[in-house]
């Protein structure tokens, strides 16, 4: 916590504003009624409003933090004491630790099952595309050679119409 009791920029920002706080009627005096004053008439309510709010919310933070102590306490109180209690189905029979570590293998395989399922699906969707693309490159293919059979019927045709 330091030795304000991270009150650090509080201390500073209050400084500051009696000192400005202190220059003030220094320069009205030697200065007179000019544009200092009127400097100095918005900066040294600033900086005091500016220590306030620095002061309010370190006691906030202060306040909030002696109160999150007690609760991961409590919370790691109620978590121990949960761990003692017992489970219940819906229909009021007690179950054993046992049963319980039996259904979560039983769910773990049928994890595992499902896991194995998607793999064999997304290599199957792999594949499929794979399949589109080269269909889609045959189509072009064959684009281009009936294109290139149009334009030879096309330069045949031009060369009996010039003889």
């Amino acid at each position: 916590m330091g030795y304000l009791g991270n009150h650090l920029a509080t201390v500073v920002t209050g400084v500051f504003a009696a000192v400005l706080t202190g220059l003030w009627p220094y320069f009205l005096e030697n200065y007179g009624q000019n544009i200092i004053n009127s400097i100095f008439l918005f900066a040294v309510p600033i900086t005091w409003f500016l220590a306030f709010t620095c002061w309010i919310s370190q006691k906030s933070a202060d306040y909030m933090h002696k109160y999150e102590a007690h609760s991961s306490h409590s919370e790691k109180k109620s978590l121990s004491s949960s761990q003692t209690t017992q489970i219940y189905t819906s229909d009021g029979k007690q179950v054993s630790p046992n049963e319980i570590k039996v259904a979560q293998n039983e769910l773990s395989g049928e994890l595992n099952t499902l896991k194995e399922s998607v793999k064999l699906k997304d290599s199957e969707i792999e594949r499929l595309n794979q399949e589109i693309s080269n269909l889609q490159t045959l189509v072009q293919i064959e684009s281009l050679k009936t294109e290139l059979a149009n334009l030879k019927m096309l330069a045949s045709k031009s060369k009996t119409k010039s003889k």
